[in-house]
């Protein structure tokens, strides 16, 4: 499984972030990489209040982890 883990911000107040993620179990990394910029923009299209400030794809990391 590939995450799309993204910080988004909020416009008006840019020190106001979050982590966000889109999961996705049918695409390569790379296939992420290339396609992450057009899904950004759907949702910042759908929250016009936000900003992202950086994003990556990665590996899900499936094994528990301690509290």
């Amino acid at each position: 499984m590939i995450e799309l883990l993204f910080v988004a911000c909020l416009s008006t107040a840019p020190n106001e972030c979050q982590e966000r993620s889109m999961l996705y179990t049918d695409v390569t990394p790379m296939a992420c990489m290339m396609g992450a910029q057009p899904e950004l923009a759907k949702w910042v299209n759908q929250h016009p209040n936000m900003r992202i400030s950086s994003w990556k794809c990665q590996m899900v990391q499936t094994a528990e982890k301690e509290a």
